[in-house]
């Protein structure tokens, strides 16, 4: 909020200064420096007081009028900025950039940085555990440019693709903070600046010139080549964009990103947001669940972490890659005690790449740089142990340089017990410089000489309760209790009265304060600058830091995998170049984990392949564990092909490309969209991205409409993926439509099993084992009496079934779905001409049976009934 023009010329020196930064960043809340006090104001006031919960109070501005003010101390800026940022604000730092002291008129400020919920450093706005990503956006035609930065952590990637894989790479990097174009009309850019922060970019940086310099200045690179980004103009683009936005917010501390890597097609398996959300990989989707990532995370650096969520989202093809991960993982699976004492060690290291990141900002305190040290004092003794293990965990640690050198840079310059705070003192240790070692003296000499005038006064005066104190309104003084103060000397200059007591200062004691705070500023002076020759010292070693972190990332997860693997029973896959899938005994990560400890889990068998069984049809009850099956098996391959070991007796896994999910129904209301439309539109985007490595879970569909349209769909969708000239997806389809059975006879790739249940008497028992042949039932009466369905409903449930099966038994359904297939054609439900049949089946065509209550059910069926005369 600036004040009104016609009142500028009357407001206070200060406040001119304010508006004038204010105009410079009116999209920002700024933070002012004042004193001691980082001070908001008008609009800024209002909105910091509601979100930092601290008084709103009014500042007088000149003759101009009074104007909202709320401010906090200026060492609390730790406490109250992440609660700004974490709101959504962007927030303008402005400092004082001149001494005080040394300037007769107002002191000059300037915005020295924006922190923004994107662009952070701040250890309180960030999740340790996760990255903290900025994106850009831009589009030329049907083609999307992207690039994402973690400045905590200095990585950078970029690509271009098709709307479908951009927005996939926008759900896995779950940006903080979203860059598009100004005026940009997008869908994709629509959604994301609703979803996220987001910031609208000038239309001049987002010029294929203006990227190609950014990303070329940045990198000190001539050309786009040796960044493998000269085919790619549109991602250029976007890198570029970032870093714009990153010099906008006064971010010039980027040295720790020293690369950008490109976000490769065909590398990776490809998890459309669909799969990623429906498998849980990342979140739960219900409240109180467990996601996989939750099971697998045994990490215990920050660093290793992250490293795991990606490698979930983006898991790898490369058999080499996974394989050498693999032997290192099933190496330590074998000396248990080893590995817990290596994970001992490494839980030591904490977070190199945010400590990184600080130093490039300088922005790390002295402790920091105390726990950096350690951390790289550990870690090359961890390395070498590592290294003496040989075989496949001595390869991944091989190229790991020597750290030990940087370890003793820090602490021999850095004081072990240093405060937080550079301005503090004692940061820097003795013998690092003799002019700062002879200040000291002189200051601790003059501490020392204070003391024996404080005792030399004392026995003068005879005030055996003197003492000596400071402030910063008239630095040292004498202190004397009212019942000495008749014994003060003449020629003490009396400075404060107190309630008890008053304070005094004499020309000695004057004399001394001046030499001993001449000494302490010189000595700010000089630690200032011994710290900034250090942070600059440690830029240089950015490469060998950042390959380190790369190491011990690497190293965590492979310790993370073997642990799980001795923890959980878990095997060793067996990966390669074919197109087959046969896994024995497997089990649901997720669900195994969460099991009672008197239950065990029931493994079940999956085989699909090329030639003989590409499709499997399973039916079965509700709540029987169809979609268990369909979840663990992707859950197993997506676990394979990240080198961990998979929950199963054994596992031949030939590499697969994409993995495709429909599991599950929601509405998306604010689209319009119903439960099917979703469905369809899942659908539509595997069978349209089929690849002969893809594998397919789908799971009840076709339910969200009649039964006759969904037994047609399903049908024809299991047909075209069979049928599919180019790509054979191995596929498990899960289904109530035991129609479908059929399609086993009519087609050689499809198979039909079922999960197994037992009746007993009334009641039914699901032995959740996968075993060929179809299933003839889905028993959801029985799910419905065991949701708690009232038994009225139950019963009535009962009957209805038993008369449908008698008016619509085996012999009339026999070959319906095979006629289907045939004739191209829905069946109809009633086809005789009676006009009492006729009016009820208008009825029931008029039912959304998705929608109906079973109150609604109930008193439906009555009306029904009176139709045909039963009333």
């Amino acid at each position: 909020m600036t004040v009104r023009s016609k009142d500028r010329k009357k407001a206070t020196p200060l406040m001119d200064q304010y508006n004038g930064i204010k105009a410079e960043h009116p999209e920002a809340l700024v933070l002012f420096r004042v004193g001691d006090f980082y001070e908001t104001f008008g609009e800024d006031a209002i909105k910091t007081s509601q979100i930092l919960g601290i008084v709103l109070t009014k500042r007088h501005n000149g003759a101009a009028s009074e104007i909202e003010l709320a401010g906090f101390p200026h060492h609390a800026i730790d406490t109250y900025l992440p609660k700004l940022v974490r709101a959504g604000e962007r927030v303008a730092i402005c400092d004082q950039l001149e001494n005080p002291k040394e300037t007769k008129t107002i002191v000059k400020r300037g915005v020295v940085e924006i922190v923004t919920p994107g662009v952070s450093l701040n250890d309180e706005v960030l999740d340790q555990r996760a990255n903290n990503f900025l994106c850009a956006l831009t589009r030329e035609n049907d083609r999307f440019g992207f690039a994402c930065v973690d400045v905590s952590t200095g990585e950078f990637s970029t690509t271009e693709g098709s709307k479908s894989e951009i927005d996939k790479l926008l759900h896995a990097y779950a940006p903080k903070e979203f860059l598009y174009q100004r005026g940009s009309k997008d869908e994709l850019v629509s959604e994301w600046r609703d979803k996220v922060s987001s910031y609208a970019m000038d239309d001049w940086a987002f010029s294929q010139e203006q990227g190609k310099k950014a990303v070329q200045d940045h990198f000190g690179t001539s050309t786009l080549k040796g960044l493998a980004l000269d085919d790619m103009p549109l991602a250029v683009v976007a890198a570029g964009v970032v870093i714009k936005y990153l010099e906008k917010t006064m971010h010039s501390g980027l040295g720790h990103i020293l690369s950008i890597s490109r976000i490769k097609q065909g590398s990776q398996l490809w998890l459309d947001r669909a799969t990623v959300r429906n498998l849980e990989l990342i979140h739960p989707q219900h409240a109180g669940g467990k996601a996989l990532v939750d099971i697998l995370d045994h990490t215990v650096t920050p660093m290793g972490g992250r490293a795991l969520k990606r490698d979930l989202l983006f898991p790898s093809m490369n058999i080499k890659t996974l394989n050498a991960r693999l032997d290192a993982v099933e190496q330590l699976t074998g000396n248990v005690e080893l590995l817990e004492d290596l994970m001992r060690e490494l839980r030591n290291v904490g977070d190199l790449e945010r400590a990184m990141s600080k130093i490039a900002a300088r922005k790390i305190d002295p402790r920091g740089l105390i726990r950096t040290a350690h951390a790289f004092a550990v870690i090359d003794p961890f390395i070498k142990r590592c290294k003496a293990m040989k075989g496949a965990l001595a390869k991944t640690a091989r190229d790991m340089p020597s750290v030990q050198d940087i370890a003793e840079l820090i602490s021999g310059k850095i004081n072990e017990n240093a405060p937080v705070l550079l301005n503090k003192g004692n940061v820097i240790c003795s013998g690092v410089d003799e002019e700062l070692d002879a200040l000291r003296e002189l200051e601790t000499g003059g501490k020392n000489e204070m003391e024996q005038i404080r005792i030399r006064e004392m026995e003068r005066s005879g005030i055996a309760s003197l003492k000596i104190g400071h402030n910063n309104v008239f630095g040292y003084y004498l202190e004397v209790r009212n019942s000495h103060k008749d014994k003060v000397p003449e020629e003490w200059d009396r400075k404060q009265t107190l309630v008890n007591a008053e304070r005094y200062v004499c020309g000695e004691l004057k004399e001394l304060e001046v030499r001993i705070l001449s000494a302490e500023e010189k000595i700010q002076v000089i630690e200032q600058r011994l710290y900034n020759d250090l942070i600059d010292e440690l830029c240089q070693h950015f490469e060998r830091m950042t390959k380190t972190c790369a190491v011990v990332s690497e190293l965590d997860r492979i310790m993370c995998f073997a642990k799980l693997a001795v923890k959980n029973k878990y095997v060793r896959p067996e990966l390669n170049d074919g197109k087959s899938l046969k896994i024995v005994d497997g089990r649901h990560p997720v669900i195994e984990d969460q099991l009672p400890v008197d239950q065990q889990y029931v493994p079940n068998d999956i085989s699909l392949d090329m030639e003989g069984q590409q499709l499997i049809m399973i039916t079965g009850p509700n709540m029987s564990g169809k979609s268990a099956v369909l979840r663990q098996t992707a859950l197993i391959v997506i676990m394979a092909q990240i080198g961990c070991f998979v929950p199963a007796s054994s596992a031949h896994i030939g590499i697969f490309d994409r993995v495709f999910t429909r599991v599950g129904a929601s509405d998306n209301i604010s689209a319009g969209e119903s439960t099917f439309m979703v469905e369809m539109n899942e659908t539509a985007s595997i069978l349209n991205n089929l690849s002969d490595r893809s594998l397919v879970l789908l799971d009840e569909i076709g339910r969200g409409t009649s039964t006759y349209d969904g037994i047609s769909i399903a049908w024809a969708i299991a047909e075209f993926i069979h049928e599919h000239p180019k790509a054979r997806a191995k596929t498990l389809f899960a289904t109530h439509y035991h129609e479908l059975n059929e399609m086993a006879d009519l087609f050689p790739r499809i198979n039909n099993y079922n999960v197994s249940i037992k009746e007993v008497g009334k009641k039914v028992l699901f032995l959740r084992k996968l075993q060929p042949g179809g299933s003839a039932h889905s028993f959801g009466i029985h799910v419905a009496k065991m949701a708690g369905m009232p038994q009225l409903v139950v019963d009535r449930a009962n009957k209805l079934l038993l008369r449908l099966e008698e008016k619509h038994g085996e012999a009339a359904t026999k070959g319906r779905a095979e006629k289907l297939a045939e004739n191209g054609m829905q069946l109809s439900f009633v086809q005789l001409d009676d006009p009492v049949l006729q009016r009820i089946r208008e009825e029931l065509e008029t039912l959304d049976i998705n929608t109906l209550t079973p109150i609604e059910a109930l008193m439906k069926l009555n009306e029904i009934k009176r139709i045909g005369g039963g009333g």
